[in-house]
């Protein structure tokens, strides 16, 4: 008789489409799901997914009993970690085009030496379904259907990161305020950490941008960060090709929301990681 132990996956429940994950994991690989909720539901778990939701809304959520510095120890003991969307954001290092209504900036897990624009591909009612590249081992069906919900970009990345997919998109309005404004910073030889944006228009004359009201975090240097590089963008549109999936070791991002198709590759793809984990 077999002792191996039932392969559970748990998914983040703190807000966002988790039940959605839950159901898309168990279909692909068959293994047990679980919500988590409090830190102590992490134990005995092999993986977790963060969900696609509201990352400012989780964060709020998640410093309030420990649960965040639960998570940071579990990513960092190694167990494979996925962020969809708000996910992907909250295990960046650096974040951009944060709520500039939040005291101390954005609140992240980290672990990824990512650079991440916040609503880089627009609001909520702008969202859409395009064509990205499929998880590595997946490519059987094609291009992956992509479905980009008030979505995050992936601007830039450190050396030790394996980009696993990218798309070429123009930022929404808020966004370009955002890239407008870092690239004067980089210009300027600083080092960002975090940024947060508020969008602004002036309608007397035309509509065009004004200045922006934002703030920073600095918790890092720039000779732990390295240098910023932004992809350039395109003469007249502003499009630019932007990391739409990542991984390290234990930890895969996709600012995408795999969990509202019917494609389970993303899912199969996460549920391998968790298998050779063990």
């Amino acid at each position: 008789m077999s002792t191996e132990k039932e392969t559970i996956i748990g998914v983040l429940a703190l807000q966002g489409a988790f039940e959605e994950h839950q159901e898309c994991i168990e279909k692909a690989t068959g293994y047990k799901t679980v919500q988590v909720k409090k830190p102590e539901q992490l134990d005995g778990i092999d993986g977790i997914i963060f969900p696609g939701g509201e990352s400012t809304a989780m964060g709020l959520i998640g410093t309030v009993d420990g649960m965040w510095a639960a998570l940071k120890e579990f990513t960092q003991a190694g167990k494979p970690t996925w962020g969809t969307c708000a996910g992907m954001i909250l295990l960046a290092e650096r974040c951009v085009g944060g709520s500039a209504v939040i005291e101390n900036g954005q609140s992240l897990i980290g672990g990824l030496d990512v650079l991440v624009c916040r609503n880089y591909f627009g609001s909520q009612i702008s969202s859409f379904e395009m064509p990205t590249p499929s998880p590595p081992g997946f490519e059987d069906g094609g291009d992956y259907p992509g479905v980009f919900i008030r979505a995050p970009a992936i601007l830039t990345v450190g050396d030790d990161i394996e980009v696993l997919g990218k798309v070429v998109a123009t930022p929404c309005r808020q966004a370009a305020v955002v890239l407008r404004e870092l690239e004067t910073k980089i210009a300027n030889g600083e080092n960002v950490i975090m940024m947060g944006v508020v969008d602004a228009l002036e309608r007397e004359n035309g509509i065009k941008y004004v200045d922006v009201k934002k703030e920073e975090k600095k918790d890092a240097s720039a000779d732990e960060m390295g240098n910023l590089q932004l992809p350039g963008a395109a003469d007249g549109t502003n499009a630019r090709e932007v990391i739409c999936a990542a991984r390290k070791n234990n930890m895969l991002i996709t600012a995408f929301h795999p969990e509202i198709t019917d494609d389970y590759r993303w899912h199969k793809y996460f549920g391998q990681m968790v298998k050779e984990s063990k």
